[in-house]
Formats: structure tokens, sequence, C-alpha cells
């Protein structure tokens, strides 16, 4: 049986529609119909209900596009194992990190990389922490960075180093002089947070409630570049991971007195997908960086 067809039968599956499936794969209509009726002939058994507007996937269809899909995925595999090549001297690799990461961790990481490994070509996604785990179980990234997942059957959890958040202050602020805070003082200010599709502000939500404190949150945003513009030219207040007001300028760290709990760092991939070298090599760079956060 051709692959070709196995791609055609998933399309039509995801689209619920042969048209449409069919102008995703650029193919006719008429070719990929017949291919999936040749395929049903040989299996002996209907795969798609026809008989609706919108194309279903019978539970015959359900239970052989999940092999499809398994199977397709380990043929990638293979295809990439046949062009690995081991002197590094081409090749690509695929990282996916929160945009926590991106805000202080991926310049210095990736430098060093390019550094050592020039020819190497590094795709970097910023996404959310489901939507890399869907990623690294889809092999559409190679490594990930995030905090801890929920449990994940096919997902390997490696930590790498912890991160404590911190009040950060403009330079300029009344309160930029200080050196400790109670968390009790942030209702005394306004804040700028992070959206609540982070997942840095649950994190902080969370810790202000458990503390009992209900600060006024006059700004709401969904970059980390914007809110610390906003905190570097205002006398707001924020709450950020401690590394990225190291690193910026105009702004100040504050230690709480008693400060939410730190986050333990991970590096994520596939359960016994293959790795090439190209990942390999990013993988130890990614545990030599992160020794530089520990500190």
């Amino acid at each position: 049986m051709e692959l070709r067809a196995l791609k055609y039968l998933i399309a039509v599956a995801e689209h619920g529609n042969f048209t449409r499936a069919a102008e995703a794969l650029h193919v006719s209509q008429p070719a990929l119909s017949q291919q999936i009726l040749q395929m049903e002939d040989r299996l002996d058994a209907v795969l798609l209900d026809r008989s609706g507007r919108t194309v279903k996937v019978t539970e015959a269809g359900q239970a052989y596009i999940a092999h499809a899909r398994r199977a397709l995925f380990e043929l990638e595999s293979g295809r990439r194992a046949i062009h690995d090549v081991g002197d590094l001297s081409r090749g690509a690799v695929r990282l996916a990190m929160t945009p926590t990461f991106t805000a202080y961790l991926i310049g210095p990481l990736v430098a060093a990389f390019h550094a050592r490994f020039p020819a190497i070509k590094v795709n970097v996604l910023e996404m959310s922490m489901d939507t890399i785990a869907a990623a690294i179980e889809a092999d559409e990234v190679d490594l990930g960075i995030a905090f801890e997942l929920a449990r994940c059957a096919d997902i390997e959890s490696l930590p790498l180093f912890t991160e404590s958040l911190r009040v950060v202050v403009a330079d300029h602020h009344p309160w930029a002089g200080r050196d400790v805070l109670d968390v009790r003082s942030l209702a005394e200010g306004e804040l700028a947070l992070l959206s609540r599709n982070f997942v840095t502000r649950v994190h902080i939500d969370n810790y202000l409630q458990a503390s009992q404190v209900a600060p006024k949150v006059a700004v709401e945003v969904n970059t980390i570049s914007a809110l610390v513009e906003i905190v570097r030219h205002s006398n707001l207040l924020t709450i950020l991971p401690e590394a990225i007001a190291g690193q910026a300028p105009g702004l100040r760290n504050l230690s709480l007195a008693s400060p939410p709990p730190p986050r333990t760092v991970m590096l994520l991939r596939r359960k016994s997908a293959y790795q090439s070298a190209a990942t390999r090599a990013l993988e130890d760079i990614v545990r030599r960086e992160a020794v530089r956060w520990m500190l």
C-alpha cells in the first residue's frame, strides 16, 4: 500500500471533506477519492462515512488511522536517520520554548550553539507549554524547554535549573533602593503583569492568593518585551523571572521576604525518538548553558 494513500486518508479525516483535503495536498479530488476507495477495497473495510455533508471517520477508520499515523512517524524518523550527518557539517534542529525563556535564555543558547556548530540550522519556536508537549509527541520539534509538565507517557523531562521570581521595578522607582519587600507591600502599589494565558501569571496569582494579597493590576500584556518596556518607563511594579531584569538595563530586582516557590526548568524530549547528531549537540549545549543559571 502506498504511503501517499495513508496521507490522503489522514488529510480527509482532519478536514472532514474530500475537496479541502485535496486542496491542502495539492492533488485532484478524484485522484484522492480513488486512492482511498482502493485502500478500503484492499482492506475490505469502510474507513470513511460519506453519507452526510461532512465526511466522518468510521470506527474501523479511527483504528486504522491511529496505526497509519504511527507508521508515518516512524518512517519520517527513519528518513531523518539516513540523512543525519555525524560530523555536524550540515543539518537542522528544532527547539521550542515558552516565552519567558525566549526573553533571557534563547540569546546565549543559540549564540553558544552557532559558535560551535555554524553549519547547523536552528529553528526556534515560541510556544505555550501545552503546545510544546503536543509538538514533541507529534515529532514537530526535537527538544523543548519549559516547566515541568503534567505526566506525559511519551515525553521525558530532564531538570536543568530552578527559576526564581522577583519583584521588578525601574531604576527611578521610589522602591528601587529597597533590598527586601514584604509581600503585603504589593497591595500599596500598582502592577503590570503578563496576561492569564501565561503559566508564569498563573504561578503569580496563586502566590498572591496564598499570601492573601490583592494588589491593583493596572496593566496586562501578552508579551514580555512590552511588559519590560512599560515597567522601565513607569512607576508600575511587576513580577518576573530574576534573569530577565538582570539582563535588561534600567530595571532592578527586589527580593520578597517570603518569595514564590521556585520552579524547575525542564528539557523535554520524546521518549525513544530518534535523535540526530544535531539534536544531541544542541542538548549538550543546553545542559552547559543551564549551569550559568544555577549560580
